[in-house]
C-alpha cells in the first residue's frame, strides 16, 4: 500500500493509514551473486595471494559493479582466503638477555663456521605448525631441522643436537631476537658447548638472510605448489624438500652449485690441505734426522 513513487513521504503515508512509521519495513531485494563469485573463483584460482580489496579492483575494472564489502562476504562464504604471511614467531621476552650482532664485517670462508636458525610458520586447514632449522652459512646446506605444534626452545635445542651429532660444534650461531633464542635454556646449552651466540638487531631481517631466503623457497617452490594442507602432507614432503634443496637444487649465489657440492668441495679441500701439510712436517722431520746422522 505505501509508494515511493509519488510525493508523500513515506512517514505521511503512514499517517493516513493510520499505522505507525516503525511497523513499515523495506524488503530488500534479493541480488543473484553466481556471476560475481565464479569470477571470484577464476581469478582466485589464477593468483591465489590476491585478497578482497585487489579482487574488487579487478572486478571493477572489468565493469563490475562491486564494492569490497560484497567481495568479502562472497569469499567468507566461498572459503577462499589469499596467501599472505601468518602469525609472527618471533616474540621478544624485555627480561631475557640479548647478545650482540657477531657478523658483521665478518668473512665466512668455510663450513660449520657460522650457522643461522629460525622458525617459521606453516599454515593448514586447522590451524598452523612450525618448523625450526639450522643452515649452514657457508654451503647454504641445512643440517638440522624439526617440525612441531608449538613454538618452544626444547624443539630448536633437539634440532641443534641432532645438527651437532651428524656436523660437529659451528663457532657460531646466528639467530634472531625471539624468546626461543634469548632464553637461558638456549643460551646456556650453546655457552657450555663453546658455540658464540649472535642476534640479528631488530628490525633486521637481512642479517638473517640466508634462513629467511629458505623459508621463502620452501613455501613458494615446495609447499604451496604441492598443496599441502594438513600435517601428514608436511610430514611426507618436508624430508622431500630438505634432500632437494640440500643435493639437487643450484643455488645462484653459489655458482649454481648445490650445498651439497660446496660442502663436500670444501671437505676435499681441507683435507688435501692437511695431508700436504702432514707431508710437509715429516719431509722437515727426515730433513733433520739425516742431518744429525751425517759425520
Amino acid at each position: 500500500m505505501i509508494n515511493k513513487k509519488i510525493n508523500l513521504s513515506v512517514r505521511r503515508q503512514c499517517n493516513l493509514l493510520n499505522l505507525h512509521r516503525s511497523t513499515y519495513t523495506y524488503q530488500p531485494v534479493l541480488k543473484d551473486d553466481t556471476e560475481i563469485a565464479n569470477r571470484i573463483h577464476e581469478l582466485y584460482v589464477r593468483y591465489p595471494v590476491y585478497g578482497y580489496r585487489r579482487l574488487t579492483a579487478c572486478l571493477r575494472r572489468a565493469g563490475m559493479r562491486v564494492n569490497h564489502k560484497r567481495i568479502l562476504r562472497l569469499m567468507r562464504e566461498m572459503g577462499i582466503c589469499a596467501i599472505y604471511p601468518g602469525p609472527k614467531t618471533t616474540l621478544n621476552n624485555t627480561s631475557h638477555k640479548k647478545h650482540p650482532y657477531l657478523l658483521r664485517g665478518m668473512s665466512v670462508t668455510c663450513p660449520h663456521q657460522v650457522w643461522q636458525v629460525d622458525i617459521t610458520y606453516l599454515r593448514t586447514n586447522h590451524g598452523f605448525m612450525y618448523m625450526n632449522a639450522l643452515i649452514d652459512v657457508y654451503s647454504r646446506f641445512i643440517v638440522g631441522w624439526n617440525l612441531s605444534n608449538t613454538l618452544d626452545a626444547q624443539t630448536c635445542l633437539r634440532t641443534f643436537e641432532h645438527a651437532t651429532l651428524n656436523y660437529g660444534m659451528p663457532d657460531i650461531i646466528n639467530s634472531d631476537q625471539g624468546c626461543q633464542f634469548t632464553g637461558s635454556l638456549w643460551t646456556q646449552i650453546l655457552q657450555e658447548k663453546g658455540v658464540l651466540i649472535s642476534m640479528s638487531g631488530r628490525g633486521r631481517s637481512n642479517d638473517n638472510a640466508y634462513i629467511e631466503r629458505l623459508w621463502r623457497t620452501l613455501k613458494y617452490e615446495w609447499t604451496i605448489i604441492k598443496g599441502a594442507r594438513h600435517v601428514s602432507d608436511y610430514k611426507k614432503l618436508l624430508p622431500q624438500f630438505i634432500e632437494w634443496y640440500n643435493y639437487d637444487r643450484p643455488h645462484q649465489s653459489l655458482s649454481y652449485k648445490t650445498p651439497s657440492e660446496v660442502l663436500d668441495q670444501q671437505s676435499n679441500n681441507i683435507l688435501i690441505k692437511n695431508m700436504n701439510k702432514h707431508h710437509l712436517i715429516i719431509g722437515k722431520q727426515n730433513m733433520k734426522d739425516s742431518l744429525i746422522l751425517t759425520p
